[in-house]
């Protein structure tokens, strides 16, 4: 995992870890992160960042409407 520096308003010095969980859950939601990936960034098991997800009203499922479509459409031939 690569280290970055973020600039921050220095309000957010004492709620780091919540900043980086919200990053992690919001990237998780964005696509741009995996459920492995967000989970380690957070710092805690693949299996309690749903917990860490749902904190920030990120769905843990990432299953779109258009995923929905697809899969009919495949299934319907």
């Amino acid at each position: 995992m690569t280290t970055m520096t973020l600039n921050v308003p220095d309000a957010l010095e004492k709620e780091h870890d919540e900043t980086v969980r919200f990053i992690a859950a919001k990237l998780y939601e964005a696509g741009k992160l995996s459920l492995g990936e967000a989970a380690e960034m957070c710092g805690v098991d693949k299996i309690d960042l749903p917990a860490v997800l749902a904190g920030f009203n990120v769905n843990y499922i990432q299953y779109t409407y258009e995923d929905v479509m697809a899969d009919l459409a495949r299934i319907n031939g």
